[in-house]
């Protein structure tokens, strides 16, 4: 498996390949005898089948993990360039692909070398992830417990931030200091807001055409099935303001005017609003590239967290505004 270089938040893919890894992964129910399999493999797929799965019965579930027979990712091999070559990005690599490749009912194998260069930044990138030490030769990350999620969290926001910041402690108390003063809705950030808004009044517009009086439902998918269920009986003239809202945030996005909900509808729309623009620049890459191509780079392009955070401030303690729609219902 070929591997992207991390990206800076304000650049995108260019088809650069800096990394292969090797791994090897099993589900149970389709390998008559999932050790014999893994065994075949050798490398560090043979170790793991030796001492993951009884001799006796090798399909009955994996030794140590106090769970019955489930799947297994082994990990055995990393080809990595320099710069690229240090644990934080292996980590950030091993949890893509334990996010592509698994679920919650793997046991991922990574060496616990410490001689071999390469198998030792696997190791350490193991250990960043909350691997817990299987034996002399082993690490595993179980994915059905807590730890490895919280713990690939921290890796992505470790990675974010010395993107955007530079060879920083991303621990240190004193970092935001040099954040102070910064525009948090730079000219990138609110061209991807401001196609997540469109996309969000035209997804709505069309449900409030598809719905009519209907009510809203989980099961039917959707931009307002996807509301608190308080929401799913309101009316059709509800849906429609709710539509209105995000056409005007889209507006103001474009208008260089502040984006800030002047009412809890507007806040609620804002929400969504920044939750769409980092999935889309999470799954989107390409579309973004094009939305904000030609536009400056700023070292906070991208920072939806900090748009949570600024723009979220509360809005009862604002001047009244001549845009004031309820969304909230009653």
């Amino acid at each position: 498996m070929t591997v992207q270089p991390p990206q800076r938040p304000n650049s995108y893919p260019g088809g650069e390949s800096i990394a292969r890894v090797r791994e090897v992964h099993g589900q149970y129910w389709k390998a008559h005898n999932l050790g014999e399999r893994l065994a075949d493999e050798q490398s560090l797929a043979a170790v793991a089948a030796g001492q993951l799965f009884d001799a006796e019965d090798q399909s009955s579930g994996l030794r140590g993990l106090g769970r019955p027979a489930g799947h297994v990712l082994v990990i055995d091999g990393l080809e990595i360039a320099a710069p690229w070559d240090d644990p934080w990005t292996v980590a950030g690599m091993i949890s893509s692909l334990i996010d592509r490749l698994t679920d919650n009912q793997y046991a991922v194998v990574l060496p616990r070398a410490l001689g071999d260069t390469k198998g030792a930044l696997l190791g350490e990138a193991g250990v960043l992830l909350s691997a817990e030490r299987f034996s002399d030769e082993l690490l595993i990350i179980d994915t059905s417990l807590a730890a490895p999620e919280e713990a690939a969290r921290r890796v992505a926001e470790h990675l974010l931030y010395s993107a955007r910041h530079g060879d920083i402690d991303p621990l240190d108390e004193d970092r935001d200091e040099d954040d102070e003063g910064e525009e948090v809705l730079t000219a990138r950030t609110r061209a991807v807001l401001h196609l997540a808004l469109r996309e969000l009044a035209d997804q709505a517009w069309q449900e409030v055409s598809v719905l009519g009086k209907q009510p809203a439902a989980r099961s039917g998918g959707g931009l307002f099935g996807g509301l608190p269920r308080v929401t799913w009986h309101q009316d059709t003239s509800w849906r429609r303001q709710l539509a209105r809202t995000f056409d005007d945030l889209a507006a103001d996005c474009t208008a260089g005017t502040g984006v800030e909900p002047r009412c809890t509808g507007e806040e609620m729309a804002l929400h969504l609003g920044i939750a769409r623009a980092r999935d889309l620049t999470h799954n989107r890459p390409r579309l973004v590239a094009d939305t904000v191509a030609g536009l400056p780079e700023a070292r906070r392009d991208g920072d939806w967290d900090a748009c949570s955070a600024v723009l979220f401030q509360d809005f009862s303690n604002r001047s009244p505004s001549v845009r004031v729609t309820r969304l909230v219902p009653s």
